[in-house]
């Protein structure tokens, strides 16, 4: 099993929960989140001032997928969220140990399901 964390823009949110749903992939969580990359943040003009806006809001995206449903989940994230601009995103994947559904005691890929 593994977890995928994505990194989006906040309006790639509902075109990746779509593409993911589209593949069979459900079960997510989502945090709104700040960071920067490449871009490194911003200039704005806020009442005559210019302010540098150094993290960007984002939407962090966490899966827990099994092994066969990894490469599929992956790229319907990426074609969902791909603009072509700088601050797209990032996507990392981690193995994960064991699973366990709180309500029912299942564990491993049947907790996944």
């Amino acid at each position: 099993m593994k977890l995928i964390s994505a990194v989006v823009q906040p309006s790639a949110l509902d075109p990746v929960k779509n593409a993911l749903d589209e593949v069979g992939v459900t079960g997510m969580t989502i945090v709104d989140a700040k960071g920067r990359g490449a871009q490194s943040g911003k200039v704005e003009v806020y009442r005559s001032q210019r302010v540098k806006v150094d993290f960007l809001p984002k939407i962090l995206i966490e899966i827990v997928v099994t092994d066969e449903k990894l490469d599929t989940a992956l790229g319907a994230i990426e074609d969902a969220a791909r603009t072509g601009a700088i601050g797209d995103g990032k996507i990392w994947v981690t193995d994960v140990l064991e699973v366990i559904r709180v309500r029912t005691g299942e564990k491993g890929p049947e907790a996944v399901q």
